[in-house]
């Protein structure tokens, strides 16, 4: 399925009106789009990326194919979920499946919309979440220092393994026990593939959503201000949002669609900048094939090699890889096409060893 991105919030926040403009609009590409499909929590929608278009016209591609993002709609969260209120388990599982977290925060008044602790206090609706998945890994770290310790005292290559986890582990409970997330750990490149085996939930990348009133979706309000000073002091990714006016404008035809927004302000809808910092927050970059029969762009994360790349359409194109014929977007869309921009000498041969940059249209040469 790709990469996920979970919505978690409290009760009552608009997490629900927020997914649901999600699926409709899921739900309106499908027709144009067959890849997109919807189940009753998950809803794939299209990552908004104008180059696409351009290179299908460019190419005469008879079809657009563009890369998605998974969203999943998480159970609500109460206070003591990590010791397995309400849907506690459930909820926790849940989040531990996903790859990134989209926050949705309460950032509107409403009197019929009740909030669960009868006040709007957006950054103790925060601490709230953020300390019961907190208290999760804590109890998850704690369980395994015991076995760990066991294993670390030996001598072969398990025990090195261990200790280097349980190195790990002690530097996330010092974090924990402090009230800060795991993310926080300061760790080596070689030590990420162990530190996110170790499947912490406070080490999941958050996006901040501000769920806000129609009369503050182009410039937010001071609730929303709240929330973005803290993702600022964190290093977190924020975005202003009306679930309410996503909900109305995912099921309008697209020309009515920009008449509302442009109504309220706004140029684009807001999903659309939420989709794309769910995707920025991933580190994840796009890659272009293009041809008379299809244009199409295919997600990888930042730093992929191109047999690795390739893997992505297909698993026979990276074990038979031999190169990859390479053109930059810009230099694809300057020269008029790929014969133009093989003419002009940008047409690049690229082997193995190669990362994939952002925008590259790429033709791979493989042995069947």
């Amino acid at each position: 399925m790709g990469f996920k991105c979970g919505i978690l919030g409290l009760s009552n926040v608009g997490k629900s009106t927020l997914f649901n403009a999600l699926t409709a609009t899921a739900a309106a590409q499908a027709s144009s789009y067959p890849f997109s499909t919807i189940e009753p929590n998950i809803g794939e929608v299209m990552v908004p990326d104008p180059r696409l278009e351009v290179l299908a016209k460019l190419a005469k591609s008879a079809k657009i194919k563009p890369t998605r993002l998974t969203f999943v709609d998480i159970a609500g969260l109460v206070s003591g979920a990590s010791r397995g209120e309400g849907l506690g388990n459930q909820f926790l599982a849940h989040v531990r499946e996903v790859d990134a977290i989209a926050h949705v925060v309460r950032c509107f008044e409403d009197t019929e919309v009740a909030h669960v602790s009868g006040a709007i206090n957006p950054l103790a609706d925060i601490e709230t979440i953020e300390t019961e998945l907190m208290l999760a890994d804590l109890d998850s770290l704690e369980r395994r220092l015991d076995g760990l310790g066991k294993k670390a005292k030996g001598s072969d290559r398990d025990a090195a393994e261990a200790k280097q986890t349980l190195d790990l582990v002690q530097r996330a409970l010092a974090l924990l026990r402090e009230g800060k997330p795991a993310r926080l750990v300061e760790r080596k490149p070689e030590e990420e593939k162990a530190f996110h085996m170790l499947g912490l939930l406070t080490s999941i990348p958050v996006l901040y959503v501000c769920n806000v009133d129609e009369g503050s979706a182009a410039g937010g309000n001071d609730f929303s201000r709240t929330v973005e000073t803290r993702a600022r002091l964190e290093g977190a990714a924020c975005v202003i949002i009306s679930a309410k006016i996503e909900a109305e404008i995912a099921v309008l035809p697209a020309h009515e669609r920009k008449e509302y927004l442009g109504a309220l302000g706004l140029e684009e809808p807001g999903l659309n900048r939420l989709i794309r910092a769910g995707y920025e927050l991933l580190d994840l970059i796009t890659y272009f094939t293009a041809g008379p029969k299809e244009a199409a762009a295919w997600t990888i994360t930042r730093g992929t090699k191109a047999p690795q790349a390739a893997a992505v359409i297909h698993s026979d194109f990276e074990r038979g890889f031999i190169r990859a014929e390479t053109i930059g977007y810009e230099d694809y869309v300057t020269f008029g096409g790929e014969s133009g921009a093989r003419d002009a000498g940008k047409m690049r041969l690229e082997g193995k060893s190669y990362a994939v940059a952002d925008g590259d249209v790429m033709h791979f040469r493989f042995a069947t």
